[in-house]
């Protein structure tokens, strides 16, 4: 473990590595016992001599044992919790899309089902220009030309349906 840059004193590190040296394995086995994981507690272990290492001036030395795995434990139980809160968000963002998606394709549906019926609503000769100019992406020439049309009488065609469509769905196509 390499400790953070700046001057300590040889009676710190000394007593650092004497603590590390006594229990670092100890530390190692108990966060590897409680977790199932060994990079996790290798994670825990160097969480807890930081720790340490940051609150070295109020450390007792008969007390550090307990200090140790009391920060052991309480890492662990924060990761845990932790994963908690994220499982949880994933349960509930996953339930979410899936209500999401249900109702989207019911929507979806039932607005393919009103543009079918407003289509069918639209008289005959207005209801082949929207398509060719719309789905097909033909131009009003083109149609023109496909029918045997005036441009001027493609252009009354489509906005006769473009008027029925959007009487019947209420906003511009």
């Amino acid at each position: 473990m390499t400790l953070p840059t700046g001057s300590y004193s040889q009676e710190e590190l000394s007593w650092f590595r004497a603590i590390f040296d006594d229990y670092y394995e100890s530390i190692r086995s108990f966060a590897y016992y409680k977790t199932g994981s060994v990079d996790l507690a290798d994670d825990v272990v160097q969480e807890v001599f930081l720790k340490l290492w940051n609150i070295r001036s109020s450390v007792r030395n008969d007390t550090v044992k307990t200090l140790l795995y009391t920060i052991a434990t309480n890492l662990i139980k924060n990761h845990f919790k932790h994963q908690r809160v994220v499982y949880n968000f994933q349960v509930s963002k996953s339930t979410q899309d899936e209500a999401e998606s249900a109702d989207a394709n019911v929507r979806m549906d039932d607005m393919n089902r009103q543009l079918q019926d407003a289509l069918a609503s639209i008289p005959d000769a207005a209801r082949e220009v929207f398509l060719m100019n719309r789905i097909d992406g033909f131009t009003y020439s083109e149609i023109a030309q496909r029918l045997n049309l005036s441009v001027k009488t493609v252009e009354k065609r489509m906005s006769e349906a473009i008027r029925l469509l959007r009487n019947k769905f209420g906003y511009k196509l």
